[in-house]
């Protein structure tokens, strides 16, 4: 009677785990589907007619698509003046990596850009156009969440405080949105007081537990960074805003044992 219960309670336990497996496998799938159609459009401003211009406080932009794979030679050189130009500072004596590292990031195929340009008339269509700023963003998973993450948000001096920062994270929020992304996510410098301000005072970003400070304070410390995220979701708001690194470490392992059982199974 024992063993025919022992018998029965392990098989319930191995079908429960199979389930499970099935259950991680398919929401992992279901993930990649989303990104993989985020990722496969070509212009994402089309959705938002409205955000193709901003003409507001003296100011009369338009906005462009573009990914990283595609860039000319020219737009290349000019997001790396807006770079230097913005980032050197804050980066401080770790720029020289750090500008070696944006550089193989900028023409990533995954890399998305809107780029923001002057809206000139039709009798200056030939002529160079300056870039005065882009956003640079990707669809990625985060803790098995799909999300937007925005690598750059990068504005020309003469077009800053105007409003413009606000506009383009407003385009980026829906761009996640109408792709089923579950946050955006971004990275901002502890020595960069004015984003830091900006994303967390005036959009209502929140620290994110993926951030050093979060997962480890000792590290944290250590770090001259924080990532920062806004939800969109109850399950992305419970994983990448609040849920405990003894749970993430659950649940990574449960989901590697996922992928381990159905190795061994194939």
């Amino acid at each position: 009677m024992l063993n025919r219960q022992s018998v029965m309670e392990s098989s319930r336990a191995s079908e429960k785990k199979k389930l499970k497996r099935k259950e991680i496998l398919e929401k992992k799938k279901a993930a990649d589907q989303l990104l993989k159609v985020a990722s496969a459009q070509i212009d994402h401003l089309t959705s938002f007619p409205s955000f193709c211009y901003f003409n507001k406080n003296g100011l009369c932009l338009r906005l462009e698509s573009g990914r990283g794979d595609k860039l000319s030679n020219c737009t290349k050189q000019q997001i790396q003046k807006l770079l230097k130009a913005n980032m050197m500072g804050p980066y401080g004596s770790e720029w020289a990596v750090e500008e070696k590292v944006k550089r193989r990031e900028m023409v990533a195929p995954e890399a998305r850009y809107i780029f923001v340009y002057w809206n000139a008339n039709e009798m200056m269509d030939n002529a160079f156009t300056p870039l005065l700023g882009f956003l640079h963003f990707r669809f990625t998973l985060e803790e098995e969440i799909p999300v937007l993450y925005l690598y750059e948000l990068q504005l020309d001096s003469s077009v800053q405080g105007k409003g413009l920062g606000k506009f383009l994270m407003q385009l980026v929020e829906l761009i996640a949105q109408e792709n089923r992304m579950g946050a955006v996510v971004l990275t901002v410098q502890k020595s960069n007081s004015l984003a830091m301000k900006f994303y967390i005072s005036k959009l209502r970003y929140v620290v994110s537990s993926i951030s050093p400070s979060r997962v480890d304070p000792l590290v944290g410390v250590e770090k001259n960074y924080e990532i920062l995220c806004k939800t969109f979701d109850h399950e992305a708001k419970a994983i990448l805003e609040v849920y405990s690194v003894q749970y993430r470490t659950a649940r990574r392992v449960g989901f590697m044992a996922a992928f381990s059982d159905l190795k061994f199974e194939d």
